[in-house]
């Protein structure tokens, strides 16, 4: 997870109990560096409402609705989690392979549902991507980032 400045100091609980019927919104690839960062090269593949309260225990994460239907197209690379009042707390890795979340299928359709069938945190800093693709902007006619 990539925790928002304003929230850096907060343990794992205070972060799930500010999620209290807050949102979770599905973004494909090219997230922000951080949380603090708003989002501009992604497009919205589908949003969550988290329940109040939004975890519990060992039941894990509670939404209003799971699964939802696609907003759009795409490949989900993250997704950002908000408070009820839109105030942005973390960012989290969606999609396949070692990711905080994980879903139904790979890809989005729009008007197909979104299901989200697991969400786990890992540690701040543990992100699965390479540095250097993180607000990655690819343009026709720039080099990708090299590996070294």
């Amino acid at each position: 997870m990539n925790v928002a400045s304003e929230f850096a100091a907060c343990s794992e609980d205070e972060i799930k109990a500010l999620l209290d019927g807050g949102t979770l919104t599905v973004y494909s690839v090219a997230r922000p560096i951080t949380a603090d960062r708003p989002v501009d090269r992604s497009g919205v593949l589908a949003t969550f409402k988290f329940a109040s309260p939004a975890f519990s225990g060992d039941a894990g994460v509670n939404f209003s609705a799971n699964p939802v239907l696609a907003s759009s197209v795409g490949t989900p690379g993250f997704a950002r989690a908000c408070k009820a009042d839109g105030t942005v707390v973390v960012d989290f890795s969606a999609g396949p392979g070692p990711r905080e979340i994980k879903f139904a299928e790979v890809s989005c359709s729009q008007g197909a549902p979104v299901k989200i069938t697991a969400f786990k945190f890992i540690a701040e800093g543990g992100w699965p991507e390479r540095p250097d693709y993180y607000d990655a902007h690819p343009r026709p006619g720039f080099a990708m980032p090299m590996v070294p």
